[in-house]
């Protein structure tokens, strides 16, 4: 058939407008039924500290499942191949794992309310009030992006144009988070994880049938793009050529480390959902529970990727007016019979929402603990920051439908989001694991580490990839290479100020420092916490181990 994005429409009829209605009903009933346990602040921003592990777990995974996952990384793998499952077994588990180890004790325990308030309590003001501020913007920018590919199968489905889907789908999300606040938000995550999960299979297996089968599939793809196309590691050697554009080094350091464990470990996005858990043990498992779903889907969003490729040669080539974005939304539209086909807009939609809401979350939390109740108007009654919270969240609903266009612009999602994740997410990350396992870390080296790393980042993306200083293949490449010399600068700079500047007193690094602990830290396991099969370290090492052995079929 031929593919024409322009004229990309998917052929619903009434059966798949009825499951997509009753999935809105069921996400607002949500809203309204989370409604009534909010009364505090607490209750609106990290539901009052007391959801179980099994619910922050999958709310944790699924908060992940927005642009990155669905479009983004199916984008990649018809872009780049099997090389996508670097973003998953090393650019996700072992980040995962340690938040889970090593992080949560010191945020769960020194009782933060958000990522840049750990901050504040570690370093000074400053390094507080830049953090927020630079986690605030990302947090509008990322949830553009969602916004944005929500909006291409918006586009598909209805035929709206892009603004109008944008703005639509921003209102809906803004009605439940105001109504419910993170409860809502996490509760409808777990939905949402399901419904993802029932869009992505049928679509998956699907498509494997129509091009023979996996030994159709890679057959297909070794004539047309070569043996390293299905290879994870093929080609990697230093000087080498690979689709990726990126040798085992700076994928290793720049992904595996660098992006990686500054994603991960820092996004509020993502922590917040464990800051919500009801107890110290159920909030280090929530990462690690979701560790276990995380290294699967890969396989349900590289194989539509890979499918596409097949069945779209042109898809992402000069001359076409086909992306690589458009990669799920051509397969639902030749694939799926109608009735599966309006499971799988709901999943996406879903997907969509899940990933914005996430951020828009996070971002209300950080915008009024963090900056407002901070600097701006203080001891204020709880009432009137559960009040401004709301008016908040609808103020980045707004920009977020405003940045949702800055997307638009990018070919590959997931190349504009590693590129923001590498300006604001590394700095940060940096920042925080050496004041967490330095205690000499001066007070003002916070600030300074993390304007440090921020700014080199912008530099080498903007100025020496983008004017071609230095020749980088991709932009993946460059994104690589970009989070490496934002996490080098922004240590530099940490160690001399820290040679210069005067280190926070001994007394005040208790619960914040590696190898100090706080009361929070000792508290003892809840009833059945102790069972073996909810050891964290357990879990962790389990997790790690299968990530390992995953990678042994893409390898040789």
């Amino acid at each position: 058939m031929q593919y024409l994005a322009a004229g990309l429409r998917l052929p619903t009829n009434g059966l798949d407008y009825t499951i997509l209605a009753i999935y809105f009903i069921v996400v607002l009933g949500i809203g309204f039924a989370a409604r009534a346990s909010v009364k505090t602040s607490l209750d609106f921003f990290l539901s009052g500290r007391s959801l179980p592990a099994w619910v922050t777990g999958l709310a944790f995974v699924a908060a992940n499942l927005g642009a990155t996952e669905i479009l983004g990384m199916s984008a990649t793998s018809a872009q780049y191949g099997v090389a996508v499952v670097h973003w998953y077994w090393i650019g996700a588990i072992p980040a995962m794992v340690f938040l889970g180890l090593v992080m949560m004790p010191f945020y769960y325990g020194s009782k933060v309310r958000s990522v840049p308030e750990f901050l504040l309590q570690r370093f000074d003001k400053s390094a507080h009030l830049l953090a927020s501020a630079l986690f605030a913007f990302a947090a509008v920018l990322i949830a553009g992006v969602n916004l944005y590919a929500l909006s291409i199968v918006v586009e598909a489905l209805l035929g709206w144009p892009q603004w109008v889907a944008i703005v639509v789908a921003g209102l809906f999300v803004l009605a439940y988070i105001t109504i419910g606040g993170l409860s809502s938000a996490i509760y409808n995550e777990v939905l949402q994880f399901f419904v993802i999960l029932a869009a992505l299979i049928p679509l998956t297996i699907l498509g494997l049938k129509r091009v023979g089968g996996w030994d159709g599939l890679t057959g297909s793809l070794k004539a047309a793009h070569g043996d390293n196309f299905l290879s994870a590691w093929g080609g990697t050697g230093i000087g080498q050529a690979n689709p990726l554009g990126a040798n085992w080094l700076t994928i290793v350091l720049g992904l595996g480390f660098v992006l990686s464990f500054g994603y991960w470990t820092t996004n509020f996005a993502e922590v917040q959902r464990a800051l919500s858990a009801k107890n110290l043990s159920a909030a280090r498992r929530t990462p690690l529970i979701a560790a276990f779903p995380k290294m699967f889907i890969v396989f349900l969003v590289m194989i539509p990727g890979l499918v596409a490729a097949v069945l779209v040669p042109k898809i992402g080539t000069a001359g076409s007016d086909l992306t690589y974005n458009d990669a799920i939304p051509l397969l639902m539209q030749d694939l799926l019979p109608n009735g599966v086909l309006g499971i799988a807009v709901t999943g996406l939609l879903a997907a969509f929402m899940a990933g914005m809401a996430a951020n828009v979350s996070s971002f209300n939390t950080v915008f009024t603990y963090d900056i407002w109740a901070k600097y701006v108007k203080k001891d204020r009654p709880d009432a009137y920051y559960l009040r401004f919270g709301r008016l908040i969240t609808a103020i980045g609903v707004l920009a977020s439908i405003g940045t949702a266009f800055i997307a638009s612009s990018f070919s590959n999602i997931m190349g504009y989001l590693q590129t923001l994740f590498s300006f604001f997410n590394v700095p940060m990350f940096v920042v925080f694991v050496i004041g967490m396992f330095w205690k000499r870390a001066s007070v003002k080296s916070g600030v300074w580490g993390l304007f440090a790393g921020t700014t080199a980042a912008m530099v080498n993306y903007f100025w020496i990839y983008k004017q071609g200083v230095v020749s980088i293949p991709t932009d993946q490449g460059a994104n690589f290479v970009s989070a490496i010399v934002g996490f080098v600068a922004g240590a530099v700079v940490m160690v001399a100020v820290t040679l210069f500047t005067a280190p926070k007193p001994a007394a005040e690094l208790a619960g914040l420092v590696y190898g100090t602990k706080s009361p929070g830290v000792e508290e003892p396991p809840a009833e059945g916490d102790s069972a073996w099969y909810r050891s964290p370290a357990l879990l962790g090492w389990g997790a790690i181990a299968l990530a390992a052995l995953c990678y042994v079929p893409y390898s040789f």
